[in-house]
């Protein structure tokens, strides 16, 4: 499937969750056969040769592209979850959104130091989440080796944060502009 007709399976709705925010629904995406094994492959491809150990998939539609992408590369899957989501020892970072702050965890054992991690969400806005991922991965003493996204909102510059902050580079599929 060509980059236009992936993107024409992303319904746009306006004014969600609040009037002048432009939301793209990843959801019509995924129920397309077609266009989620496009979008799976080309995260694998991008990823293949990398030596990847663990695909670390940001609450909540980042699982839905993390595990199959693990299962795929032959790597393991690590969730990094919204707070008194997961039961044993976690390590977490706290990250700052337009109004208030906001906390991502992961379990304190689920990477092994000098393991090859990829963070994978499905859209990148603003990158304060994956910025705080991306941070979490490094406290584990491990490698991010790249953070990934299905869709990227360019005119938000998250990719440029996610470098500046974390010196980890991005990889996107479907980048849009939202003139």
């Amino acid at each position: 499937m060509l980059i236009e007709d992936l993107k024409n399976t992303i319904r746009q709705v306006p004014d969600f969750p609040k009037k002048g925010i432009q939301f793209l629904d990843i959801t019509t995406g995924v129920k397309n056969h077609e266009a989620f094994t496009d979008m799976i492959d080309f995260l694998y491809d991008q990823f293949k040769d990398k030596n990847i150990d663990y695909v670390a998939g940001i609450e909540s539609r980042g699982f839905i592209f993390g595990a199959p992408l693990a299962l795929k590369l032959g790597a393991g899957f690590i969730m990094m979850r919204k707070p008194n989501k997961l039961p044993a020892e976690t390590i977490s970072e706290t990250y700052n959104l337009e109004y208030g702050s906001s906390t991502i965890h992961m379990h304190k054992d689920a990477i092994e130091k000098g393991a090859n991690v990829v963070v994978i969400d499905d859209l990148l806005a603003t990158g304060g989440t994956a910025v705080a991922a991306c941070n979490l991965v490094h406290k584990a003493e491990a490698n991010v080796v790249a953070a990934a996204f299905v869709i990227e909102l360019t005119p938000l510059k998250g990719a440029e944060k996610i470098k500046n902050e974390t010196g980890v580079d991005v990889v996107s599929m479907l980048k849009y502009d939202l003139d």
